[in-house]
């Protein structure tokens, strides 16, 4: 392999991380609201939430990006594909990270929210003290697993016309006739971030239990 495609290659590669990170931190904020949603004693903001986690999670992906490249046109938004392509992976990502939320802050021993109620805690200084922190001890494995499963995910948005490494992969492998080579490097650079990726979330994950994130 050339320098120049393989330059093609890291370029594409390069692409890819900065579409399936921007998803997954879209995905966090709106899982956010939607987990704040189905923790709701209010039924008119739970069942709305469960709704749109349960479409997310039960249709494929590739069916979700299908259906949202067609259906803004046909509403009339006209948005280039990599609009599309984010938008989709930022919707499924959200209703997993939602769920993962959920898990975390339902894991909040219950003990001492009560004992800050006792001590006469707010329910904002319950979140930022108590709630948040240990919810984000507990879910920083599940957030770092979905974010390496979005990365590989991301090999689907080139059905909607965006050039990832994937595609680039294919394009290459296809004018040069030699697709092992080129399927190959893909691969090992998906391999290589997903590894910078768990590495970072170890990293993180200790951080947090000596206590110097909390």
């Amino acid at each position: 392999m050339s320098a120049r495609l393989f330059e093609l290659m890291l370029k594409a590669a390069g692409y890819t991380v900065v579409i399936s990170f921007a998803a997954i931190g879209i995905g966090l904020l709106i899982g956010l609201v939607v987990c704040a949603a189905k923790l709701s004693p209010r039924p008119w903001l739970r069942w709305p939430a469960s709704l749109f986690v349960s479409f997310f999670r039960g249709v494929p992906l590739l069916v979700q990006l299908l259906l949202i490249y067609n259906l803004l046109p046909a509403i009339g938004i006209a948005v280039p594909s990599v609009v599309a392509a984010l938008t989709g992976l930022s919707l499924c990502t959200a209703a997993y990270q939602a769920e993962n939320l959920r898990g975390g802050f339902l894991s909040v021993p219950r003990g001492l929210l009560e004992a800050a109620d006792m001590a006469g805690l707010s329910p904002w200084q319950q979140f930022r003290r108590i709630r948040a922190p240990i919810a984000l001890r507990l879910t920083v494995p599940a957030l770092v697993n979905e974010a390496i499963l979005i990365l590989k995910a991301s090999s689907l948005v080139s059905v909607v016309g965006v050039i990832e490494l994937t595609r680039t992969a294919q394009n290459l492998a296809a004018s040069t006739y030699e697709p092992l080579l080129f399927y190959s490097v893909a691969g090992g650079l998906y391999l290589a971030i997903n590894w910078i990726v768990a590495a970072g979330g170890s990293l993180t994950e200790r951080a947090l239990r000596r206590g110097r994130l909390a």
